[in-house]
């Protein structure tokens, strides 16, 4: 499961058993997540959580990973067990985007944050499958 958090929206993103596609999952608003997670967990299994990891185009961290590391310090206090990794996310809102354009999705469908949000994080996930097979 892969997550772009932002402290309005995390767009969330899963796998096949097989892990070899990412889907786009759902967006949920940060207060509901860790219900929401704990609903989730309980149906289906989930071997590692992949957040995205804001970095500013030189890579020095962007302001919003003060915010993701005081969630990610919550998430694993409710979730020990469920181990967590990062992946660069720069560049994954824009190429959500140029995803949605190349898909043919008219500017109103573009314009949904949420869909924007669901497409990063699957890029994310997708990233992490491939960095993962290249080990």
């Amino acid at each position: 499961m892969a997550i772009d958090y932002g402290t309005k929206r995390m767009g969330i993103a899963v796998t096949d058993n097989l892990q070899i596609i990412a889907t786009p999952l759902t967006t949920i608003h940060p207060k509901n997540a860790l219900d929401f997670f704990k609903t989730y967990f309980q149906e289906e299994r989930v071997e590692t959580i992949v957040f995205g990891e804001p970095k500013q185009e030189d890579g020095t961290a962007s302001d919003s990973a003060v915010p993701l590391k005081a969630f990610i310090n919550l998430f694993k206090k409710h979730f020990p067990n469920i181990p967590v990794e990062m992946m660069d996310e720069r560049f994954t809102s824009r190429m959500a985007f140029k995803t949605m354009i190349d898909a043919g999705l008219n500017k109103k469908q573009r314009s949904d944050k949420s869909l924007v949000d669901r497409t990063a994080a699957v890029i994310i996930l997708q990233g992490y499958m491939l960095k993962k097979e290249l080990r």
